[in-house]
């Protein structure tokens, strides 16, 4: 019998490049002080921290700054050692190399994302511009899907890679689910499961990742070019940034709107609330100069 599209398990495995990875700066960048084995119990907590402490955002593409380098050291001079943010493709790149130094095995994941498109489910193409990652477990059948860099919608622990059953989170549920000749994620969101992207559950090339990215960081039609976005989670709610609005999104059930008047605002609530750090930036003008054009940007679709 043929391979079934999710399973991937002998697919997945440790292939991060020979580098010395700093995971003891890493962990501090996270706040993770846990176990450091390649077990379920780790792989949970460190996506815990991570989406907790290091925000997805798009200050670099924003600016006119391609993403270029996907390397671990690139990866980790921008996101630990200058405690910046980034989108998916250097958030679980660097995911995938810590979890990879730990000893889990690693593949990339290709995505194309439908969340809030809902025409993209009814047919319209939808670019290969996500990353997800694909993470096995030493001596354990079950693949994990781990990802965190999908924004406001971020799964907070990893999922595991078993189409049909819903998975219970510390924010909302989740599942994977079969569609058409692969596999689409979903979230539990105002009372109905919305799709968030589609897979197919198999390692992609490096390269595609590369130019996905690409595109991602410079096309002028990317979401990531013309409007500022930052998202992160916390203990008790999901906060989205989409130019001069903030909405929380709390646990409890409440949603927290605030409308910001200028760029300097946005900025400083870049700082103090997702943790970017914007200190010592020579080209803190331009970036506050270009948050302040984009301020009205419309919603992402």
């Amino acid at each position: 019998m043929g391979r079934n599209a999710y399973d991937v398990t002998a697919d997945v495995q440790n292939t991060a490049p020979t580098y010395s990875f700093d995971l003891e700066g890493y962990f501090d960048r996270i706040g993770y002080d846990g176990p450091v084995a390649p077990t379920l119990e780790t792989l949970t907590g460190v996506i815990a921290r991570h989406v907790r402490n290091i925000a997805f955002e798009n200050i670099d593409p924003l600016l006119g700054v391609p993403i270029v380098d996907l390397g671990p050291e690139a990866l980790e001079d921008k996101l630990v050692r200058r405690r910046r943010g980034g989108f998916c493709y250097e958030q679980n790149g660097l995911l995938r190399y810590a979890l990879a130094e730990i000893g889990f095995g690693v593949q990339a994941l290709g995505a194309r994302v439908v969340w809030m498109r809902p025409r993209a489910m009814e047919g319209e193409e939808s670019t290969l511009t996500h990353q997800a990652l694909a993470v096995q477990i030493p001596g354990v059948l079950d693949v994990y899907l781990a990802d965190v860099g999908f924004g406001g919608q971020t799964p907070p622990t990893p999922l595991r890679l078993v189409p049909g059953i819903e998975q219970d989170t510390s924010h909302e549920p989740y599942r994977v689910r079969n569609y058409k000749d692969g596999l689409v994620l979903e979230s539990f969101v105002g009372a109905t499961w919305q799709p968030l992207y589609l897979f197919s559950g198999l390692p992609q090339p490096e390269i595609d990742h590369l130019v996905g990215c690409w595109y991602a960081s410079t096309h002028p039609n990317s979401a990531f070019v013309g409007a500022l976005s930052a998202t992160i989670v916390t203990d008790s709610a999901r906060w989205n940034l989409r130019g001069r609005d903030l909405v929380g999104h709390h646990l409890s059930g409440e949603t927290e709107r605030i409308r910001f008047e200028n760029a300097a605002q946005v900025l400083e609530v870049l700082a103090s609330r997702f943790g970017v750090d914007l200190s010592d930036r020579p080209d803190r003008d331009a970036l506050e100069a270009r948050v302040e054009s984009v301020l009205d940007a419309p919603p992402l679709r």
